[in-house]
């Protein structure tokens, strides 16, 4: 009996151990201001999904991200034999909205042949969404991104356990900006037509623990897709 309970009780402390480890804090705050580099998978290519043209729209996007592939020391061909292992893949495209953990998105007129990033920075897109009614209304092509950009939880890597934030561009790329103060999450996004604004809510660690809990604050803010500089306003639902 005292064997199966010193067994049990050792069970429990291995799986609560192997949770603790699990979870980990989004932001991690440290004195050092040293500049945590991302580790290099070397397991992992750079591929780009076929593109993407968004109704209404003079431009393709490219979703650019990667894929691991394992090297099997045969000799490969071309063919489905040597592709089926691998799916090459980086996105999935719902109607005016592309989802993934892409590295880039390279954006072309459909005039060119050329295409250009849309950032030279490290990131990780999970969404690029159009706001094609927005653009039905006011002729005006925005595309709304989340994005991670800071490996906030210091862990060498920038992937969806860091923070995530809002970005706004127009459909060319150009004035790609960043419309969430640094180390607010953001928690969701609302396009308000009525007002032609986009609002959006942030969650900050206040009380700098590492993690978002009832005692950290939430923010409120929107932004006049009219207003040329896309000013961030913050405003408060109730007293």
């Amino acid at each position: 009996m005292r064997f199966n309970f010193n067994y049990s009780f050792l069970v429990v402390l291995v799986l609560f151990s192997c949770k603790e480890q699990e979870e980990k804090p989004k932001v991690i705050y440290e004195e050092s201001a040293t500049k945590v580099e991302a580790k290099v998978d070397t397991t992992q290519i750079r591929v780009a999904d076929l593109p993407v043209h968004m109704e209404g729209t003079s431009y393709l996007l490219h979703p650019v991200g990667e894929v691991r592939v394992y090297d099997t020391k045969s000799k490969m061909s071309y063919g489905s034999s040597s592709t089926s292992r691998v799916s090459y893949a980086v996105s999935n495209y719902n109607r005016f909205e592309i989802t993934g953990f892409l590295k880039n998105i390279y954006i072309q007129h459909i005039d060119s042949v050329n295409s250009r990033p849309l950032t030279d920075k490290l990131m990780v897109i999970q969404t690029a969404t159009y706001l094609n009614t927005f653009a039905q209304k006011t002729k005006k092509q925005v595309l709304v991104y989340s994005i991670s950009d800071m490996d906030t939880n210091r862990d060498g890597k920038l992937d969806a356990n860091d923070i995530k934030s809002l970005y706004i561009s127009d459909i060319s790329g150009d004035k790609f900006i960043k419309i969430t103060p640094d180390f607010q999450e953001l928690i969701d996004w609302n396009l308000m037509e009525v007002k032609n604004r986009l609002y959006f809510r942030t969650i900050q660690d206040t009380n700098k623990n590492g993690d978002f809990d009832k005692d950290d604050a939430v923010f409120y803010y929107f932004v006049d897709l009219m207003d040329a500089e896309w000013q961030l306003n913050e405003y408060k639902p109730f007293n």
